[in-house]
């Protein structure tokens, strides 16, 4: 590697915080004036250290060091102006700002590995979530379509929250999800259950059918994976959904999962009815008793699925996020800004943070 190549490969990339280093630089030329011009026993070098500080905040270890260089020099042109360069005190001050520089520099190196660090976790975590959770695609048949993902846990771009869609003849079939707990250690039963609605849904004629293969599938997961001081805690709470192509009226089949909200474009939103069998894997005594419900899905209306993170969000005083009432605003909007305006409304309710993972479908049925 030849000497250009060394100092490309040490050289930062330019950014726009880069033009703060005016800061600086400024700053050392000013306190080196002022410490020439105030009286002589009055030393101001000592503040030089201010510089390399500043710099370490928006710029990386190559500049930090340059300022601090800069500092440094700065220092000894002080003591050699008023002749006392090699005095102990100026000679003191010179290794203490050369020594303090350093640090600084080294704090700028750990930060920017951590940086790297984190960053290379997140770009993980989003393509976990994208192999998990497929994005929906904005239009699925006759609908359209919108969903949105908030993560409760810190740097998580995924958790137990969980929704898929699938083609199969003439209609559409939607899952939306929610395993007992947040986060990654929600994961594995997500993932599982998405790729058991993703088989399932193509081989079973009816709702109550993909209801009980899904049940099996947890089952079966929980029997194998599920901690023994957990047993009997963990299930996942469930809705399928069949809209057809042509007709308006919509089969839905809830395992224990809240009803979804029918937005009217007339502003007005109705909570449909639903007859809610137990989550899957809680293990009842017999099977399920899965029910069909039905809803009138017409052209124009738009279908607001949800999981409970969304309802149960707090503010600082404790109220529960009023969703209905808040959803009523943007009934007239398309899948995309509805959800927009839902997470917008929801993350200030709550202060800016979750307390539970939240997932939101929006499915709009446009007019012929």
């Amino acid at each position: 590697m030849g000497l250009r190549e060394r100092f490309t490969g040490l050289r930062e990339p330019w950014r726009p915080g880069h033009a703060l280093l005016a800061i600086p630089v400024v700053l050392v030329i000013v306190i080196t004036i002022v410490d020439i011009l105030v009286p002589e026993d009055v030393h101001l070098g000592p503040l030089l250290v201010i510089a390399p500080a500043i710099t370490a905040s928006f710029a990386g270890p190559l500049l930090t060091a340059v300022i601090g260089l800069l500092a440094v020099a700065a220092q000894a042109y002080i003591g050699l102006y008023f002749g006392v360069l090699s005095s102990r005190n100026v000679m003191v001050q010179i290794v203490a700002l050369a020594v303090l520089s350093v640090l600084v520099v080294f704090y700028c190196v750990l930060r920017d590995r951590r940086r790297r660090e984190l960053a290379q976790v997140r770009s993980v975590a989003e393509a976990a979530q994208h192999v998990l959770l497929w994005p929906l695609p904005a239009r699925i048949g006759p609908l359209r379509i919108a969903s949105l993902y908030l993560a409760a846990e810190d740097e998580a771009q995924i958790g137990g929250d969980l929704y898929a869609a699938t083609r199969i003849d003439d209609g559409t079939r939607v899952m939306i999800g929610d395993v007992r707990g947040k986060g990654l250690a929600a994961i594995g039963e997500a993932a599982l259950l998405l790729g058991a609605f993703r088989e399932a849904a193509h081989q079973h004629t009816s709702l109550p059918a993909l209801a009980a293969a899904l049940e099996q599938s947890v089952t079966r997961y929980q029997a194998d994976f599920e901690p023994k001081d957990e047993a009997g805690e963990r299930f996942v709470t469930t809705l399928l959904l069949e809209i057809p192509d042509r007709g308006h009226i919509t089969h839905m089949t809830s395992c224990g999962h809240p009803a979804p909200l029918l937005l009217n474009p007339a502003h007005t939103v109705t909570a449909t009815s639903l007859h809610p069998a137990p989550p899957l894997g809680v293990g009842s005594a017999g099977p399920p008793d899965y029910t069909v419900d039905v809803v009138t899905f017409e052209a124009g209306d738009t279908l607001l699925l949800y999981t409970d993170g969304v309802i149960e969000a707090r503010d600082r005083d404790g109220n529960f996020y009023p969703f209905a009432e808040r959803a009523t605003q943007w009934t007239d909007s398309s899948p995309e800004a509805l959800l927009h305006h839902l997470r917008r409304d929801l993350l200030h309710h709550a202060g800016g943070r979750l307390d539970d993972d939240a997932a939101l479908i929006a499915i709009h049925r446009p007019a012929q």
